[in-house]
């Protein structure tokens, strides 16, 4: 912690109002989120209302600008994990949530299984899918080698140690079963125009953020290889919504459009998008 400068010292703008500091990591390019409260204080910062992944609340526009963005992007997810060569089509969704991508897999002969930490997440999530969603200390239970896909959709920058973790991944993926991992970018266009107000960094729920340099790095520890990145682009949009509202105290919807249309159009030249998506696989030996 002695050689990495501050990047940002940012608010949590959505639970206790507190400040963190944003740490860089040049060996790294990532970012970690200090003070990181530890076991049962960081469960505090989630029990919130507004945290919208918690719940299928759609009490205002920005709610329903997420619904609506996640149902679109359910198809896309779908497509994307049809798209793998698999064996048996056997899918674990970590940090699953409300369940969503998981009903929407089983629906499509996907045999599905989640983690969820949040006990009135996984209680909806359950409601979807016929109870095939447990609490985290579930994953040391399972076999190694289980699935074809692993999926964490906005998961990884919760997770307090990202090495354990990756170990604990590959243990669970087949040999040639596929990685998915989506995180925030903080090297996007939106993440610079909106700084310390840029609602992805989410601290102190956000411990980690992510560069490609440091998604690579990470994973290759442990004989990952990236053979993919792909966009989200409707993350600009929400997370610019939110961002607005942070920064002025309103949501101003045809601003935070614009600025997450320019996100994706500086994107689309510099590959330097909102939030991406990492395929991964592990390395031949």
């Amino acid at each position: 912690m002695k050689n990495k400068p501050t990047y940002l010292i940012v608010k949590d703008h959505s639970v206790s109002g507190e400040e963190f500091q944003l740490l860089y990591d040049k060996e790294q390019d990532m970012l970690e989120t200090v003070p990181r409260p530890k076991g049962e204080k960081l469960s505090e910062y989630y029990k919130s209302e507004d945290y919208i992944s918690h719940t299928d609340a759609k009490r205002n526009l920005f709610e329903k600008v997420y619904h609506l963005v996640r149902r679109m992007s359910l198809k896309r997810k779908l497509k994307l994990i049809n798209s793998f060569q698999t064996e048996e089509k056997t899918l674990l969704d970590i940090g699953c949530g409300t369940g969503d991508f998981l009903e929407t897999a089983k629906n499509n002969n996907w045999k599905v299984v989640g983690v969820e930490p949040s006990e009135q997440a996984r209680s909806i999530a359950n409601s979807k899918t016929s109870n095939v969603v447990f609490d985290i200390s579930y994953l040391e239970t399972l076999k190694d080698n289980s699935f074809d896909v692993i999926t964490l959709w906005h998961v990884l920058e919760h997770l307090p140690n990202l090495d354990m973790q990756v170990k604990l991944l590959k243990r669970l993926l087949k040999p040639n079963g596929t990685l998915v991992i989506a995180v925030p970018n903080f090297k996007s266009y939106d993440a610079n125009h909106y700084k310390n107000f840029w609602a992805a960094y989410d601290v102190p729920r956000h411990l980690w953020h992510f560069s490609k340099t440091s998604i690579e790095k990470l994973f290759h520890k442990e004989q990952f290889k990236l053979v993919n990145t792909l966009p989200m682009k409707f993350d600009a949009y929400y997370v610019s919504l939110l961002s607005e509202k942070y920064k002025s105290g309103f949501m101003n919807p045809f601003k935070a459009f614009w600025i997450g249309w320019r996100s994706n159009l500086k994107g689309n030249r510099s590959k330097e998008f909102s939030s991406h998506i990492y395929l991964l696989k592990q390395e031949e030996t």
